[in-house]
């Protein structure tokens, strides 16, 4: 009788062993199952940022494409003219300031947010990214027959002098990463820096989005 005792309560241990461990495989399986559909949600999420990059890439191609004929754009006689105007103090109050340089404006080109560090040309390091989507843009088959030129802006407000440098300065700059770091050539890209004397919000000019940096496609490569 004990021995048949023994034997039964070897078997009821067994049964509470193996109830007991049911709850914990099925508590695996849940979490299996969880981790699963987190991969499956995290790659669908990721495909689906690519899309919307390679969609946006293709927008900007499209923006920049379709220059009928080159403009006649003098770059350092448009720099010498801001600079001459902002010496002789010419139209002071914003909201009447005149765009510089109309041509500008009839020409296939992007505005970009490219953020700096205050008062310096020191792009901020979020900002590289797209400025590789920018030299990915510049890459294109459709686009590696043109030239472009980058022009810097900055919002109303304190020195127009100092306004004008740090926009040239910013425009040097990305043209500088997409040269150096990026392997966009040289004598594909030119710079201009033009202050506060074309606003991008003519109608706000303190607004942020006159600080935003401009490419414009200006010419075809020989």
């Amino acid at each position: 009788m004990r021995s048949g005792e023994k034997r039964c309560r070897g078997i009821g241990l067994l049964l509470l062993v193996i109830i007991g461990l049911m709850p914990v495989a099925a508590q695996a399986q849940v979490a299996q199952a969880q981790a699963q559909a987190q991969a499956q949600a995290q790659a669908q999420a990721q495909a689906q940022a690519q899309a919307q990059a390679a969609k946006a890439g293709d927008s900007w191609v499209d923006q920049l494409a379709g220059l009928q004929t080159s403009p006649e754009i003098d770059v350092a006689a448009l720099r010498q003219e801001a600079a001459a105007r902002v010496k002789s103090k010419a139209d002071p109050i914003p909201l009447k300031r005149p765009p510089i340089a109309t041509e500008l404006l009839k020409l296939p080109r992007l505005i970009i947010d490219i953020q700096f560090d205050e008062d310096t040309p020191i792009v901020r390091p979020d900002s590289y990214r797209t400025l590789g989507r920018i030299a990915d843009t510049l890459s294109d088959p459709a686009l590696l027959g043109y030239r472009f030129l980058i022009v810097g802006h900055i919002p109303a407000g304190g020195r127009r002098d100092f306004n004008l440098a740090l926009s040239q300065r910013r425009a040097d700059a990305v043209r500088d990463i997409l040269v150096m770091t990026f392997k966009i050539p040289a004598k594909r890209l030119q710079a201009i820096g033009l202050g506060e004397e074309q606003l991008l919000d003519a109608a706000h000019p303190n607004a942020a989005a006159n600080q935003r940096i401009q490419i414009a496609t200006i010419a075809s490569t020989p």
